[in-house]
């Protein structure tokens, strides 16, 4: 039986120094990526953000440079780009295993849209265009923390407007005190507190809420925002549910 011996350094075969380079590259900015959501404390953070990057740059070496060898037969031709469509695809998956939705809390759009945006960042790395890389993840950073402050500048052409919280989060780790400054942060006015019971926690067959809960009303006012908000304050840690009767959808 004949056996043929593959090296294991080629550059023409896909395996040099500027295979390495992207998969480098890929690794920088998708960990520059999730470095960001970890740091505010989301469901999918530096390791994934990082895996996904680095993943989807191999993905791309592999479609460019791992079937070099089948294309020497005869009769046999391939696209490269039927291997990015499935990457595209397939994270689809992960996406949508990050998003949460309870009642009229959609929790986790975000970091959703952050995964899907670092898969084409490594994508781009693992097919030779770094500058397209670069510039998406500086895109990234731009959203989500320039977009808040830019606008808070820009409020709202009606009056003041007034709305209804209902929050629920796990008692006892300081989050009450994290969603008023959050409030606060968005525009709005807290103009009351009250402890209220939250029926619409309450399991329908057996009509218990979960231990260690709290629940309160809160009323605000400002020219904020409301779904914005609503969609911010059930990405806090802790939070269970939150709704407005004014926003029953978020971003």
């Amino acid at each position: 039986m004949r056996t043929i011996a593959l090296p294991l350094w080629d550059p023409a075969a896909g395996q040099g120094l500027r295979q390495l380079a992207e998969l480098g590259l890929a690794l920088v900015l998708s960990t520059l990526i999730g470095l960001e959501r970890a740091i505010r404390q989301k469901s999918a953070g530096l390791r994934t953000h990082t895996l996904v990057g680095v993943g989807s740059a191999l993905f791309m070496e592999v479609s460019q440079h791992g079937f070099n060898g089948v294309l020497a037969l005869q009769h046999v031709s391939f696209d490269p780009s039927r291997v990015a469509a499935q990457i595209i695809s397939g994270i689809g998956f992960i996406g949508g295993g990050i998003i949460f939705v309870h009642r009229h809390t959609v929790r986790g759009l975000t970091t959703a849209a952050t995964i899907w945006l670092t898969c084409g960042v490594g994508m781009a790395c693992g097919g030779g265009l770094p500058l397209l890389a670069v510039a998406a993840t500086f895109g990234h950073f731009l959203v989500i923390r320039g977009y808040p402050l830019i606008t808070r500048r820009f409020p709202s052409v009606s009056a003041a407007e007034h709305a209804q919280l209902l929050l629920a989060y796990r008692s006892g780790g300081g989050v009450l005190p994290r969603v008023l400054e959050r409030c606060t942060g968005e525009g709005f006015r807290v103009v009351d507190v009250r402890v209220e019971h939250a029926p619409w926690l309450e399991d329908e067959e057996e009509h218990e809420r979960p231990a260690g809960t709290s629940e309160v009303r809160l009323s605000i006012e400002g020219r904020g925002e409301v779904h914005h908000l609503v969609s911010e304050l059930s990405e806090l840690p802790g939070v269970i549910s939150i709704w407005s009767p004014a926003s029953d959808a978020t971003d």
